[in-house]
């Protein structure tokens, strides 16, 4: 046998040996090779060759869910992750709720941390936190059709009456932890007569048409009533000259308690195909809480979006300011603070009973404003002398979507002077505009 000249130090018999004993030759090359390979005989069911050592052909059988590499048991539920908490340190993300985003976090063991959805414009009602009201906090026998926080209205059948009012959280009891929303909508139900509802109008047919849609809300009632909730609507209205309203449910009857609880349901939308859209149409949400019952029924956090799960709550605009702008493209009301506030100014008086002014409006309105609301009002004259208004309308001769034209109604005006119109000795004057639905 010569020296070994192999890979492996085999020792292998050559032409130039001058002795050749091939049977105890192979022996021995067969006894090298037996060795060698002795780590590479079969291992058992499941388990994975591996290196055992730097050395050259030295292995060893491992099962698969060797210490080295990822084990089967780091996740647990679908949807987990497998991220890392240091270097070579694989570690498992419990999958987050649903709707939820995964964003960079570097104070977490991970990395890694699930956060609510969050993007402007994916809630498609405006005011749904109950923020802004323009109109005041409380009405007392509210009829049908009125309007109380901003871009919300009482609806329902005949002279139903019910008592609305704006309703502020105790610091920390809010629905949503990290979210602290400040007020609510209480609607109180002192008789059996009321068959009442929660309406509020998206602008134009055409949103969320044909899509997804999930609506979500918190609600509670003064006790735990059995179909506290009865049902809620999206119905799409296609304005004047447009087609026939189409409704469709969206969430069933729904038991409520004196607890905050979310509810939600999720319907595609009919599309609009073979639709003929008129003027001013929208997307109605209508929300009925029981009729019939003497309840005080409280709702909060109410979200139209598209998808197929009630994403973390948000408003319209994600903004104070943005919400308050939204709101008064439908509504503007000029509300004065002091005794003497002026709501219009640069006015000239027309008749002995006409005064026209103006107001620029602070957002471009939805349309001119088709009517104006006031209370608490003067006229007052470039002689100072001051007259009680007892009317005001649209000027139908100047106007527009960003400023508004009022004609002003008092007895005893004096033709050619100037003036302006200001609350009459009171701090709760004011001025409305409305381009609603």
């Amino acid at each position: 046998m010569a020296n070994p000249t192999s890979n492996f130090n085999w020792q292998m018999p050559t032409a130039s040996d001058l002795v050749t004993d091939l049977p105890a030759d192979f022996e021995v090359f067969g006894q090298a090779v037996d060795t060698s390979l002795a780590d590479l005989k079969g291992g058992t069911t499941d388990q994975v060759l591996a290196k055992n050592s730097n050395t050259d052909m030295d292995f060893k059988w491992v099962t698969s869910d060797d210490a080295n590499a990822i084990q089967n048991s780091i996740v647990d539920a679908k949807g987990d992750l497998i991220a890392a908490s240091a270097n070579d340190t694989p570690a498992r993300l419990a999958v987050g709720n649903n709707g939820e985003t995964l964003v960079a976090d570097s104070s977490t063991s991970t990395g890694l941390r699930w956060q609510g959805n969050f993007a402007a414009g994916k809630n498609k009602v405006i005011n749904g936190d109950f923020g802004i009201w323009q109109r005041g906090t409380t009405f007392t026998n509210a009829t049908v059709n009125t309007y109380s926080s901003d871009r919300w209205f009482f609806g329902g059948s005949g002279n139903n009456t019910g008592s609305i009012s704006r309703q502020t959280f105790t610091p920390g009891t809010a629905p949503v932890s990290g979210y602290e929303g400040k007020f609510f909508y209480r609607l109180d139900q002192t008789t059996t007569a009321i068959t009442p509802s929660i309406i509020q109008r998206i602008e134009d047919v055409q949103t969320l048409a044909g899509q997804q849609v999930t609506v979500s809300f918190w609600v509670k009632t003064s006790t735990n009533i059995t179909g506290g909730l009865t049902n809620v609507y999206l119905e799409q209205f296609f304005g004047s000259g447009g087609s026939g309203t189409v409704s469709t449910l969206v969430i069933d009857t729904t038991n409520t308690t004196t607890s905050w609880t979310r509810v939600s349901g999720t319907v595609t939308l009919p599309s609009i195909t073979g639709k003929t859209v008129g003027t001013s149409s929208y997307l109605q949400l209508t929300i009925y809480p029981k009729a019939s019952t003497i309840i005080t029924f409280d709702i909060w956090g109410i979200q139209v979006e598209a998808g197929s799960v009630a994403t973390a709550f948000q408003t319209a605009t994600g903004t104070i300011q943005g919400e308050l702008a939204a709101c008064q493209r439908y509504y503007y009301r000029n509300t004065g603070t002091q005794l003497y506030s002026v709501v219009a100014s640069s006015g000239v008086i027309l008749s002995t009973t006409t005064c026209y002014s103006g107001v620029q409006l602070p957002v471009q309105m939805r349309r001119e404003p088709t009517s104006v609301d006031f209370s608490g009002l003067q006229i007052h004259d470039s002689t100072a002398t001051s007259y009680a208004v007892s009317n005001a309308a649209i000027s139908a001769q100047i106007g527009g979507t960003s400023y508004a034209g009022i004609e002003f109604y008092a007895t005893g005006l004096t033709v050619g002077r100037t003036c302006l119109v200001r609350n009459a000795n009171n701090s709760a004057g004011y001025l409305g505009f409305s381009a609603e639905l």
